[in-house]
């Protein structure tokens, strides 16, 4: 009975340890706390979004029809979503459901994911987004956070929410349209020979318009044809020559309306989409297929992507843009022409994709107020030895400036011949060279020989003026050590939020079709990152990580004064209080594990009780030999009087006598 009692009392013991848990119970609880920490992440963007005036949140927005939900409330969802890794509607959705902060942003309002995804697909929610930068960016500037007054550009390559393998190459395109064309004018003979067709330009037979007007044409001598066979007897001898020329008509307009004309206007539109491009994709005409380093076949096939171009400083993304250029140099110039906040930066640092002729006349015409720091291509090549030793380079070849000629590694003389120019179809750019070319009289027959090329004409090179000066130039800014401190900075600066957006937030392909609606969706991604890089840095309440640094180092220094302080009460102590001397076999081994700065002093000056705590874990074998000497010391028999050491145990981690024996023989 004792043993019994004793297991129910250990039973409700045990019940006891848990809180009540009771599901389906019927109570009234009403939980009217939904507040969320002031340092949450959601505060944050809702304090940023708050910030822009209200006519940029609204815009022109409709006057008539149903009221619309507040663009702030959609834009901040769609932030704290994009931050929680959340890309599609119907999840963000279940969010304002579920999810207490989301709840508080959208103030407990259900949306449906149809209205969330028509809001970002929206011209309004995109200009929206663009605008937030230049408000993102006056916040950085107010804080005093642009990294000494540089931005750094740079781009990368995202896939396209785009099906892989329907794309139309912009070759084909223009073989099968010519061979169109040279059909549509053999077709345009045959009427003409059969006088069908009277009055109507070759040219314009070769465009959709003008095969449809052929093709009406035709009809019409078809139906002409008709009228007069009806009046025609029924049997005529031989068949009706009416009738036959009325089948041939029906093949060539069957032909017309059915082939040429719908493939001529494929190929007219095709030809509008490509825009200057090579390829577009079939399900997303905006994309174009481009080299991608996440390649999962492995063979280097093209995908379906967008460059993207982002502006940043101190990591923050100021502005961004998206081209189906798949090369930076192309978009270097648009970018900064559609940049709101290039005002606030003097100093431009970009990568070798941008470094070209045609940018550097750009920017010293157009942006002449500003720094740039854009190597070229052959920056960091032209650098090394073997570059520099290269007979075969022009920048080697011997010059005569009075003279103006070149000699080349085996002697062979080039005059100055002519000017030329060049334009450059990807640019428009017209770029002037100077020829030289090798004389036919040489020193020697050797060298005459040299000068000639395998089809015997003489050689020639060429020799651009302009585009020598501006790598001069650029050469020059690059190696100062301003120009090397500022494009050491780009590294770190640009180059992680490309990582950041693909890798820890999960944006490896895009959510949406069309340049546009892309371009929303990269634009919140890049914005959510800026806040929540902001909040991490000045809100959050445990990655201040802006002070950690600055603490970690005062808090060396305090050590390094608190050491020296020691040292000093110790060395006045010992001069006044010589007894409570330590052997300086101990401090040989103690003095080691100190910093540098503190090994440089004196060894007597270093004679004071050092905790054992204080040797580093990385000496453990000058820790080891410390102790083993303190606990000898400890056990050495004495006959002698002993005193206790006036150092305090708790501050100095051990205790031990000082013997007058060792002290004596210490001061002898």
């Amino acid at each position: 009975m004792i043993l019994l009692n004793h297991h129910k009392t250990k039973r409700k013991k045990a019940i006891l340890m848990y809180q009540n848990y009771t599901i389906g119970q019927t109570a009234l609880t009403l939980n009217l706390d939904f507040a969320i920490p002031h340092n949450h992440l959601a505060n944050t963007i809702s304090w940023f979004v708050d910030s822009i005036p209200e006519d940029v949140l609204l815009g022109n927005t409709a006057k008539t029809g149903r009221p619309a939900y507040h663009p702030a409330m959609m834009l901040k969802i769609l932030l704290f979503a994009y931050s929680r890794r959340v890309f599609s509607g119907r999840k963000i959705e279940l969010m304002l459901e579920e999810n207490v902060p989301m709840m508080a942003l959208a103030e407990h309002q259900q949306i449906s994911y149809h209205t969330i995804n028509n809001f970002r697909s929206s011209k309004h929610a995109n200009e929206l987004v663009k605008k937030s930068f230049l408000y993102f960016t006056n916040l950085l500037e107010a804080e005093g956070l642009i990294n000494e007054g540089a931005i750094f550009i740079d781009g990368t390559k995202i896939e396209a929410d785009a099906n892989r393998y329907t794309f139309v190459w912009r070759k084909a395109v223009e073989k099968f349209h010519d061979k169109l064309k040279g059909q549509a004018v053999e077709l345009y003979d045959e009427l003409i020979a059969k006088e069908v067709v009277k009055a109507m330009a070759k040219e314009k037979v070769q465009t959709s318009q003008g095969l449809a007007e052929l093709a009406q044409e035709t009809e019409a001598e078809i139906e002409k044809l008709t009228e007069e066979i009806e009046q025609e007897p029924k049997a005529i001898p031989g068949g009706s020559p009416r009738k036959a020329r009325r089948r041939g008509l029906k093949k060539l307009l069957h032909k017309l309306r059915k082939d040429y004309v719908p493939r001529m206007k494929k190929y007219e539109e095709a030809k509008e989409i490509f825009a200057g491009r090579n390829s577009y994709s079939k399900t997303d005409h905006d994309a174009t297929f481009m080299h991608m380093k996440e390649d999962h076949m492995k063979n280097g096939q093209l995908k379906p992507g967008y460059n993207i171009q982002a502006a940043t400083t101190d990591q923050y993304v100021v502005d961004f843009a998206l081209y189906p250029n798949p090369t930076d140099f192309r978009t270097f110039e648009p970018f900064l022409k559609q940049m709101t906040t290039l005002d606030k930066f003097d100093k431009i640092v970009a990568d070798a994709g941008y470094g070209s002729e045609y940018n550097y006349s750009m920017l010293e015409e157009e942006y002449s107020d500003k720094k740039y720091y854009i190597p070229y291509t052959m920056y960091e090549k032209e650098k090394t030895r073997k570059h520099r030793n290269d007979p075969t380079k022009l920048a080697n070849w011997f010059y005569d400036e009075k003279d103006d000629y070149y000699l080349d590694q085996n002697g062979v003389r080039f005059n100055f011949k002519y000017y030329s120019q060049r334009k450059d179809r990807s640019t428009g750019q017209v770029r002037d060279f100077k020829v030289y070319e090798a004389d036919e009289f040489q020193l020697t027959p050797e060298l005459e020989r040299l000068a000639k090329t395998k089809s015997g004409r003489q050689r020639q090179v060429r020799y651009n003026p302009n585009w020598q000066y501006l790598k001069e130039k650029a050469k020059a800014v690059l190696q100062s050590p301003e120009g090397r401190h500022i494009y050491s900075m780009r590294k770190y600066d640009v180059e992680p939020i490309f990582g950041h957006l693909k890798n820890v937030f999960g944006m490896r392909r895009t959510h949406f079709r069309g340049k546009k609606k892309v371009e929303t969706d990269i634009g919140i991604a890049f914005m959510m990152m800026n806040l929540s890089k902001y909040w991490n840095r000045r809100w959050s309440k445990d990655q201040f990580s802006l002070f950690k640094n600055k603490n970690r180092q005062k808090k060396t220094v305090k050590q390094l004064k608190l050491r020296v302080g020691l040292i000093v009460f110790q060395y006045l102590r010992v001069s006044f209080f010589p007894d409570t001397l330590l052997d300086l076999c101990y401090f040989d081994l103690i003095h080691q594990s100190f910093p540098k700065a503190l090994r440089q002093q004196p060894v007597d000056q270093l004679t004071l009780a050092i905790p054992l705590a204080k040797i580093p874990s990385s000496q453990s074998h000058r820790k080891h030999i410390v102790q083993t000497k303190l606990d000898s010391f400890r056990r050495s028999p004495c006959d002698q009087t002993c005193r206790p050491m006036s150092f305090q145990p708790s501050t100095y981690g051990y205790d031990r006598c000082l013997h007058q024996h060792r002290l004596k023989s210490y001061r002898e």
